[in-house]
């Protein structure tokens, strides 16, 4: 990690570029998200609901986001994205402690995810923080390749 510490705060207006920048970069790698490329990043700055999205920040630079979306009934689903080169250095680690945190401090009860089942570092990351797998869904999303991957859904319950 950097000289600089780590800092995890709210998403703000002027983070949208930013956002839209990383997402786009981990849309290329594509393995961890359900868009494929190409990302209009206007269009997805422009569309970025900020209300329960964290950033964090080393040396001014935004490397990572996580959103937490609350539901009216008590759970959240998140989703996180990271920059290739700032994952394994505890950025994802700061990002879902400080969402958990967060989940609790608005009172919900559970929180919630699907990750793709080849994605064995976010998993393992998931795993480490209590979340167990509670479903899989086979064959779920295509591909414009033509493949068909599964996705894993897990929970952690913050009773």
């Amino acid at each position: 990690m950097s000289a600089t510490p780590l800092s995890i705060r709210p998403a703000v207006d002027a983070d949208r570029v930013p956002l839209a920048r990383i997402f786009a970069a981990v849309v290329e790698e594509d393995a961890g998200l359900g868009t494929e490329p190409p990302v209009d990043i206007d269009a997805r700055a422009a569309s970025w609901t900020l209300d329960g999205t964290l950033v964090a920040v080393v040396d001014s630079e935004i490397v990572g986001s996580l959103h937490l979306d609350a539901s009216r009934h008590g759970y959240g689903e998140l989703g996180m994205a990271l920059r290739r080169e700032w994952r394994g250095k505890g950025i994802g680690s700061a990002l879902l402690s400080a969402a958990i945190e967060d989940a609790r401090t608005r009172g919900l009860h559970k929180l919630s995810l699907s990750v793709f089942a080849h994605n064995e570092p976010a998993i393992a990351l998931y795993r480490k923080f209590g979340f167990v797998q509670e479903g899989r869904r086979v064959k779920h999303y295509r591909r414009a390749s033509g493949e068909l991957w599964d996705t894993i859904d897990m929970g952690l319950l913050l009773l």
